[in-house]
């Protein structure tokens, strides 16, 4: 059994090639948790996908995964880091998945009480 999780930083989009601010977030979010888990030592930013949800393909999304050891602290972590800099906590929605394994992604944080679902 791993103690490797993915995470995944899901934040919703207007359009499938994204917007400008879309993709400054993406640029944004990258850095700023590559640092941050590396420092924790918790893990790093595997990379990103931006388009169609998989689930509905009339919905886009941007999508960064990371893999992760501490899965509790590495989600504190994460939220911490969007929160504090600003970028649009307000939108997001984290989920993991044990690394390694083929399964379907668990919600941990949705931006919004009542949202339970998660899909990419």
């Amino acid at each position: 059994m791993s103690n490797k999780f993915w995470l995944v930083v899901q934040y919703p989009m207007k359009s499938i090639k994204g917007s400008q601010r879309d993709h400054w977030l993406r640029d944004k979010v990258m850095e700023y948790l590559e640092v941050s888990l590396a420092d924790a030592n918790f893990g790093y930013v595997d990379g990103f996908d931006m388009g169609k949800c998989i689930s509905d393909p009339n919905k886009y999304a941007l999508n960064i995964f990371c893999v992760i050891t501490e899965e509790e602290r590495s989600i504190a972590l994460v939220k911490r880091v969007l929160r504090d800099s600003r970028l649009d906590y307000t939108r997001v929605k984290i989920a993991t998945m044990p690394y390694g394994e083929e399964g379907t992604y668990t919600l941990k944080y949705a931006f919004k009480k009542g949202v339970t679902d998660f899909s990419l």
